[in-house]
């Protein structure tokens, strides 16, 4: 049955195609806080839009050649981006945006993997999070907004900024969880949406509550979009209420709504 109705979704695309009719592409550049989301949602707005989404990946800032605003600033083209809210917020006043058209998409916490098959370790409170990170052989953590968080804030509340010299490592572009995985790191730092996808690893939970830093994720359609109302439906229907089951099946959290006052 689901084989069959997704067959059935992508018939007005495949009715584009083979007629002729040159179906619309959006360019989605997004970093990976959001992406297992994003791989789940892409194929099924293609099916219901009838147009085409082709996906740039790269991180939400750092000074990799691969970061999104270092790839917009050497000219490459894209219709929507998709990142850390504050780095976002950075290419706003850069100008890079269209005005208006942020659209908040989802939260994600930071949380910690280990390699599969290794002894399981608790990071429930700051104490017993502080004793994981001393007692660890190596940790490594993000360059994006959570291993700043980690390495710049975590250690120094945990008491324990002079203990994680030397053997708290940053690593770049590649997933933690894929380094852990390999047995180059014991304990790793990242985005809960970007830890769980990767195997080889055992998520051992979220930051407890009083050390946790919850990064906003984002998207905006660019000044330079040549397709500015598909991109504004693609940023709509990924915020909106039908998706969020699929959303937070990735580790990402729904994002709150503003409270109403109500009208006596």
């Amino acid at each position: 049955m689901d084989q069959t109705r997704r067959f059935i979704g992508v018939l007005p695309l495949l009715f584009l195609l083979s007629s002729g009719v040159q179906a619309k592409a959006l360019t989605v550049m997004i970093s990976g806080g959001f992406s297992a989301a994003w791989e789940k949602l892409a194929p099924r707005f293609e099916a219901q839009e009838s147009c085409k989404v082709v996906t740039v990946s790269g991180p939400s800032m750092g000074q990799s050649a691969q970061a999104i605003p270092a790839r917009l600033s050497r000219g490459e083209q894209a219709d929507v981006v998709i990142m850390v809210g504050d780095a976002l917020e950075k290419l706003d006043k850069a100008a890079w945006l269209a005005k208006d058209s942020r659209v908040e998409l989802a939260d994600s916490p930071v949380g910690a993997v280990v390699k599969k098959g290794a002894a399981p370790v608790s990071i429930k409170t700051e104490k017993a999070l502080r004793t994981a990170l001393l007692q660890a052989q190596s940790v490594a953590y993000s360059d994006s907004a959570s291993g700043r968080y980690v390495s710049g804030q975590l250690f120094e509340k945990l008491g324990i900024a002079a203990q994680m010299k030397g053997k708290a490592q940053k690593v770049e572009r590649i997933p933690v969880a894929r380094e852990v995985a390999e047995g180059k790191y014991a304990l790793g730092f990242q985005q809960v949406s970007e830890l769980l996808p990767v195997p080889g690893v055992s998520f051992i939970g979220e930051l407890p509550a009083s050390a946790q830093y919850t990064t906003r994720f984002a998207g905006a359609v660019t000044k330079k979009s040549a397709n500015t109302q598909e991109a504004k439906k693609l940023l709509h229907y990924l915020s909106s209420a039908a998706v969020q089951e699929s959303v937070r099946a990735t580790g990402l959290k729904t994002v709150a709504l503003p409270q109403t006052a109500s009208v006596q």
